[in-house]
């Protein structure tokens, strides 16, 4: 079964990407992860088609939190029966890991 990732911003503002497309995450800056999703809503064959998600983290945590990603990403047990993987919900205030202060969905980035 493929998991995925889930991310809520905003009531009505939601997004959930298979973690196979996930392509990089990366300290774009302090207090700030970006996550990018590759093809991105365009689909395959566009060459800019990529989503991205930027987590606003606590400062100099990105290691803490990239390390939670891969865990999350790789792991099984009951916790992922359903395939779903909340990294960050800005509505119920629920994060994968406690670094993790909110997020902002960028679709076709």
């Amino acid at each position: 079964m493929e998991k995925f990732f889930l991310f809520i911003d905003a009531a009505d503002d939601a997004a959930m990407f298979p973690v196979s497309k996930l392509q990089s995450v990366t300290c774009a800056a302090d207090g700030v992860v970006a996550i990018v999703f590759a093809p991105g809503s365009l689909g395959d064959g566009q060459a800019a088609s990529k989503d991205e998600v930027r987590l606003a983290i606590t400062a100099d945590s990105e290691k803490a939190v990239m390390q939670a990603i891969a865990r999350a990403a790789n792991a099984t047990g009951p916790q992922y029966s359903d395939g779903v993987i909340v990294v960050c919900d800005d509505v119920e205030s629920k994060f994968l890991d406690s670094n993790i202060l909110s997020c902002t969905i960028t679709l076709d980035a």
